[in-house]
């Protein structure tokens, strides 16, 4: 059975519509690489988005087609974010899901940062609905 091939690029997603400024988000960070907000349906104490600036469904997408000092700038950025919202010491979460399988439901690559609470050693155990606060 061939794998789900991950759709086109769409200029009108909720992610490009923020990065243009036409949709209000509560922005945490922002450079020339990366915007960074508050997930408005948050799974934990401390869960933020960052999403790059330029148009890329996915971590594959964004690592084969971005230029190299995109890669690195969004990169640094989230690790600049995580330290911002004072999660390095506790630790803290990154998640990426990749096409339909993985969850990604904004086919704009996006990272997800969860913080502010004990998270599980176990892959499968994300952080679901009933973890808020």
């Amino acid at each position: 059975m061939p794998a789900p091939v991950m759709p086109a690029y769409d200029r009108n997603n909720i992610f490009a519509r923020i990065l243009r400024g036409e949709l209000p988000c509560r922005k945490v960070y922002e450079d020339d690489f990366a915007l960074a907000f508050h997930d408005i349906n948050p799974l934990a104490p401390v869960h933020v988005l960052a999403i790059p600036k330029g148009e890329y469904v996915s971590q594959a997408d964004f690592c084969a087609a971005a230029p190299a000092e995109l890669v690195v700038g969004f990169w640094r950025a989230v690790a600049r974010i995580a330290h911002d919202l004072g999660l390095e010491q506790e630790g803290y979460r990154i998640v990426a899901n990749h096409g339909p399988n993985g969850g990604q439901l904004v086919f704009h690559f996006h990272v997800h940062i969860f913080g502010g609470r004990q998270m599980s050693h176990r892959m499968g155990n994300m952080p679901r609905p009933s973890d808020r606060g």
